[in-house]
């Protein structure tokens, strides 16, 4: 058991300085999470709006077809009315003239409403086009920024990450989920050290019965205050500095 909870607050002092590497990066991370998260909202919104301006167009390009055969029938109707043998045939040339007629004033209408549409998601187009080339200026630079603060701290960071994969792989699966579990809820800090009879994580006093407990080493010990895992001052006395 003191192996398990030297491996864990091992693995606390390692995330600790990780912590810290990251923090000299600033905002910069989160900055650049939002603005992609933007830029990949705003290239949605675009193809959206080229789907929308194609399928006008060529909604319209259909009705501007319809529209041409419907005249060339309404011409061949009106020749047809000059070679009629009576009335009634006469009438239904005339019906099928007054169809076509409704019907190509119809489609002008909708055309008009096509082209409106196209010409609505031509300028949202723009508009975004423009947003992105901005937006995409902006995340360049920052990425760029992030790029020379992490290439100052890589070797550093690399080392850490070396060392936490070997402390990590002496851990069993469900203690390093509860680990990481603490470690989120308290900001970082899952593991800590007794600190004068009290927890050095939220400084609430440890029943002197739990110290010595705790002292002996055999289990782990958890706040019953943060529920923070507590160590003993023997185990972190007896982890080698990761810094």
């Amino acid at each position: 058991m003191e192996a398990k909870l030297r491996n864990l607050y091992a693995l606390q002092q390692i995330d600790l300085n990780l912590d810290e590497l990251e923090e000299l990066k600033g905002d910069l991370p989160s900055e650049i999470r939002d603005m992609e998260a933007e830029e990949n909202s705003l290239q949605e919104q675009l193809t959206a709006l080229e789907t929308t301006m194609r399928t006008a167009f060529t909604q319209r390009e259909h009705a501007d077809d319809e529209i041409l055969s419907l005249r060339e029938k309404s011409e061949r109707y009106k020749s047809q009315q000059y070679q009629v043998r009576n009335n009634k045939e006469y009438d239904a040339l005339t019906k099928e003239m007054d169809s076509a007629e409704n019907t190509i004033a119809r489609l002008e209408k909708e055309m008009e409403m096509f082209e409106g549409k196209a010409t609505v998601a031509r300028h949202d187009i723009d508009g975004i086009r423009e947003q992105l080339e901005s937006l995409r200026g902006v995340l360049d630079e920052r990425r760029a920024a992030l790029a020379e603060v992490s290439k100052s701290t890589e070797e550093e960071e690399a080392r850490y990450r070396h060392e936490r994969d070997k402390v990590v792989h002496k851990i069993s699966k469900g203690e390093l989920a509860q680990y990481e579990r603490i470690r989120k809820a308290k900001k970082g800090r899952a593991v800590v050290t007794v600190r004068k009879g009290a927890c050095g994580g939220c400084h609430a006093t440890v029943p002197p019965q739990r110290l010595l407990e705790l002292r002996q080493n055999r289990k782990p010990y958890f706040c019953e205050h943060c529920g923070r895992i507590i160590i003993s001052d023997e185990i972190a006395v007896t982890v080698a500095p990761s810094a």
